[in-house]
């Protein structure tokens, strides 16, 4: 779940890794505590201090939140399990032990470190370098912070990192060992393997009516066969669809807005011209110029004697070599299509076929010809006056969203038994479902494919009183609130409707048990005469190069020990059978398993890694940290940290 975090910058790192806020310092850390209220059950202690269940409990749902920001349909599940809250728990544990560590050493952030830290982050620097402050303060509010909570943090991080760097930043793998570590990661070996496959014994099982019962009733088969927990429920849609059904708009407000903004209902004007260049540099000598200009108007006396002309003329004399070829043409611009603005303004002042008088610019003297115009024309309110009324109750309705959303909120939680009150107030619709799941089901939309909103359904309130759930968000102008009306908990089903189900779950576990009874039979014979021939023929694999053999395979082949060879293994591969393979020669690094500096360099962090989790678990010695024993098994907020 960490890791998740681990591969983004490390100012994401520095806002979103933390799973508490807990400051040392004369006043900060005993203050955080006192934020936590009267809760003196204590989980553990570090270094004498206590860290409290609430204190746990608000770590646990600021890791839920933070992950929910990063990935908005993870499913709530995830986190109500006994590695998630180790995992919350082991993390609030690390932090305190190295904030310890921190106060103890003495480490320190100057502003001065502060102030380059903060200059350094990509996100926080304009085009040209300089410090973005507008952004800064952007990033900061977007995480509920001030500058100085922000900049505390990001001390305190630092602080937190010079703790375990001063390990893991000078940890050195000897060369020795990085060689073997390697040599044994992406060696490779010539194999033949014999499967016994789980299929190929199942036509030779066939379990009684008494097998199936038994292994139905086995409380450890049960949520093999269970219906999950089930609800029907009623709920309601707070949205701008639904506000604009409400609002009302003159035909005077209509033609209003109209009048206000007739250019977005103006058809941009076009023009097509076609020009003929007589090229001279604005730098150019004032006889170069004036010489380049008597050729543009003897060009251009010779296009208004015979206007049919245009195109040839162009295409002979025109140094603009790019519309040339083209007689000239410049196909349709708009106003600022043209690079040369004279030119662009003598376009948009001649009429259809008309000739223009010489233009100067930059680029020199030109001849100009309009050619065509199209556009400029003005939509009436009459063809866009639906258009405009969409708009303006969709602006109308944004403003009313958000003072609606509040009065919405409030009232699906000061009248939880009911949503008919909100139903009147705003004018909704009372939807109904039935068999909805604590997670989507497939083909679910909006509402009921929202794992927030599912979550909160099924939360321990929610199903034990039928009350509303709080008012969820769950697209932009879009609330809903629902509410359970009937609630069916997890069940086992009964054994008439799984029996087959039961059947071919006793088929593989027995024709799997039978393909390992044979697979080890074959596995003690070649170990008895180990040269014996093996009808598979023989493959070299590696970590890299795996001929489709699956992971637990390629890892029972290369950590089978190799000293003398032949040697054989046998490999259990679960519901798919058993594997019997023959080791017979041990290779050398596979070439396309990965570079060897960078292999060196990755074991070297691995190295550093170690040695860094192996100074912690010092310091937790060092601090005297005490988990209270069944913490977790007692946790009471396990059910409801999720929610």
């Amino acid at each position: 779940m960490f890791d998740f975090f681990r591969k983004h910058t490390w100012l994401l790192q520095v806002v979103l890794a933390f799973v508490v806020i807990a400051f040392v310092g004369t006043g900060v850390y005993q203050g955080y505590g006192s934020l936590m209220g009267d809760d003196s059950t204590t989980v553990a202690k570090i270094d004498g201090r206590k860290l409290t269940r609430s204190e746990w409990e608000f770590a646990q749902r600021e890791q839920m939140e933070r992950i929910r920001r990063q990935m908005p349909n993870v499913d709530a599940k995830l986190f109500d399990t006994p590695e998630m809250k180790r995992q919350s728990l082991d993390a609030v544990v690390r932090e305190r032990v190295t904030l310890a560590a921190a106060d103890k050493l003495h480490l320190v952030v100057t502003d001065a470190r502060l102030q380059r830290e903060l200059l350094g982050v990509p996100q926080f620097k304009r085009a040209d370098g300089s410090f973005d402050f507008d952004a800064y303060k952007g990033f900061v509010q977007s995480q509920g912070m001030t500058p100085a909570m922000f900049e505390a943090r990001m001390r305190q991080d630092m602080s937190l990192r010079q703790v375990i760097q001063g390990i893991n930043g000078t940890a050195i793998a000897p060369l020795a060992a990085t060689s073997a570590a390697l040599d044994a990661m992406f060696q490779q070996r010539e194999v033949q393997v014999q499967r016994f496959a789980t299929k190929d014994s199942a036509d030779k099982v066939a379990p009684t009516d008494a097998d199936i019962e038994k292994f139905y009733k086995d409380p450890a088969n049960a949520l093999q066969f269970q219906a999950p927990e089930a609800a029907s429920i009623e709920y309601v849609v707070l949205d701008l669809a639904t506000l604009k059904k409400g609002i009302t708009v003159s035909d005077k407000d209509l033609r209003e807005y109209y009048a206000a903004n007739e250019k977005r209902y103006t058809v941009l004007e076009e023009r097509r011209a076609s020009h003929i260049l007589v090229k001279v540099d604005a730098s150019a000598s004032a006889a170069d110029r004036a010489k380049a200009k008597t050729k543009a108007e003897g060009l251009l006396a010779e296009v208004k004697k015979n206007p049919a002309s245009f195109a040839e003329v162009a295409r002979k004399n025109s140094d603009d070599t790019g519309s040339a070829e083209k007689g000239g043409d410049l196909d349709f611009f708009g106003r600022g299509g043209l690079a040369a603005k004279p030119l662009e303004d003598a376009a948009f002042a001649l009429k259809a076929d008309e000739i223009g008088p010489l233009v100067e610019s930059e680029f020199g003297y030109h001849i100009v010809k309009l050619t065509a115009v199209r556009g400029g024309d003005k939509r009436s309110f009459e063809s866009v006056r639906a258009e405009i009324e969409g708009e303006v109750q969709t602006q109308l309705a944004q403003k009313r969203f958000s003072e609606a959303a509040g009065e919405f909120t409030n009232m699906v939680y000061e009248q939880p038994d009911s949503l008919k009150p909100a139903v009147d107030k705003f004018k909704l619709e009372l939807k109904t479902a039935q068999d909805v799941h604590r997670t989507p089901l497939p083909g679910a939309s909006a509402a009921l494919a929202n794992p927030k909103f599912l979550e909160a359904l099924f939360g321990t309130e929610a199903i034990r009183n039928k009350r509303n759930t709080e008012a969820i968000e769950i697209a932009p102008n879009t609330m809903v609130s629902g509410r359970i009306v009937k609630y069916e908990a997890a069940h086992q089903l009964p054994l008439a409707d799984v029996k087959t189900k039961v059947h071919d779950r006793l088929v593989t576990i027995q024709a799997a048990a039978l393909a390992r009874k044979q697979g080890e039979a074959r596995l003690a014979e070649l170990r008895a005469a180990p040269d014996t021939a093996m009808a598979d023929a023989a493959v070299t694999v590696s970590r890299a190069q795996t001929h489709e053999l699956s992971s637990p395979l390629i890892d029972a082949i290369l950590k089978a020990p190799a000293a003398k060879l032949p040697s054989f293994v046998g490999v259990d591969l679960g519901d798919q059978g058993y594997a019997v393979v023959k080791i017979g020669k041990v290779l050398g690094r596979d070439p396309v398993a990965a570079d060897a500096s960078r292999a060196q360099a990755q074991y070297g962090q691995s190295w550093s890694d170690a040695e860094g989790q192996a100074y912690y678990a010092a310091l937790k010695t060092r601090f005297k940290v005490e988990i209270k024993p069944g913490v977790l098994a007692a946790d009471p907020a396990a059910s409801s940290a999720a929610k």
